[in-house]
């Protein structure tokens, strides 16, 4: 539970517990062929059955949290674990009210150090210590505040004045980034699909640009078949909200974004471009089953199938039919 104690100078010290999160099981690509990633095989990522069993929400929360401020995923996965079982515990202040210490949420923030350091990790225009959605990023920026990944220890000490406290932590953590086949502190698992910059190339365009920072902030989310976010998409429901952003209308559903849109020869793709897959029965050449976003040389940003997230991707695969470049109307 994080604390807050008057320094000298009146300064905060404190140490919020890293929160939960879930980010992204952007390492795990499942069995579909049009699946293939620079991930762990599946079975090996967090989130898994046995000592990983962290909710993928969560998990997709920790991921993104921990690009954000540079804090490990694993040590934020750790925190939620030991404060509320990532949300599950049924202790008094975990979904509502408080503790007998005053503390609330799944990362049991006291009602200063959230007035503090509270943020509005949904956008939603409230910061709520019992949303996870709030309270993981809230937990990474605290920790950063107080000096991890830098001071980890001293920072984990401070949260919880107990050496058993920060050592159950740091146990767990290391359990968490040897399952994802990442190192301990490492802030991510380490793959193509999620680590900080990876694939990316400049953008040819303004447009372009803006339709791949919105689809790399939904790195993470869910796959839900005929969503169009903001907290979960199918495969042409984020390429359609990330050129919504970018104040381009396009078609809603694969086949006709790939009749619609200007035809780009293979080989001259740009980051930006729309690249689509044949990709299940009733799927051919006019009629592709699954596109994804260009975000550099052989790499793409896609929402994959059911029981994956948004992830980062190789689009060079047997099953690729072209690629296709919005434009304004």
């Amino acid at each position: 539970m994080p604390l807050i104690l008057a320094g000298a100078a009146g300064a905060f010290l404190v140490l919020v517990a890293a929160i939960l999160g879930g980010v992204s099981s952007a390492f795990s690509a499942g069995s579909d062929p049009d699946a293939t990633n620079c991930a762990p095989s599946p079975g090996t990522g967090p989130g898994r059955t046995g000592s990983t069993n962290i909710p993928p929400s969560y998990l997709a929360l920790y991921v993104r949290a921990g690009q954000e401020y540079g804090i490990p995923w694993n040590i934020l996965a750790a925190v939620g674990a030991v404060e509320s079982d990532h949300g599950r515990s049924t202790h008094p202040g975990i979904t509502s009210g408080e503790n007998s210490a005053g503390a609330g949420g799944p990362m049991q923030f006291l009602p200063g150090t959230w007035a503090t350091f509270g943020v509005d990790g949904d956008h939603d225009g409230r910061r709520d210590r019992y949303d996870p959605s709030d309270a993981i990023p809230a937990a990474a920026r605290y920790l950063k505040h107080n000096g991890a990944p830098a001071k980890l220890r001293t920072a984990l000490l401070d949260y919880n004045h107990s050496n058993a406290y920060v050592n159950d932590v740091l146990k767990r953590a290391a359990t968490y980034a040897k399952s994802s086949g990442s190192t301990p502190l490492a802030t991510a698992p380490m793959s193509c699909a999620t680590a900080p910059g990876a694939g990316f190339a400049a953008a040819p365009n303004q447009a372009a640009a803006k339709a791949i920072t919105f689809a790399r902030a939904q790195l993470g989310k869910p796959y839900v078949w005929g969503a169009t976010g903001p907290n979960a998409y199918d495969c042409s429901g984020l390429t359609l909200a990330a050129y919504r952003a970018a104040g381009i209308t396009i078609p809603r559903v694969s086949g006709d974004q790939w009749n619609h849109e200007p035809r780009v020869p293979n080989g001259h793709e740009q980051p930006g471009d729309l690249v689509f897959f044949n990709s299940g029965p009733g799927t051919s050449t006019t009629n592709p089953g699954h596109v994804g976003l260009v975000i550099g040389p052989g790499k793409m940003i896609a929402a994959p199938h059911t029981g994956t997230v948004v992830q980062i991707q190789a689009y060079h695969r047997p099953t690729l039919l072209g690629f296709a470049r919005p434009r304004n109307p």
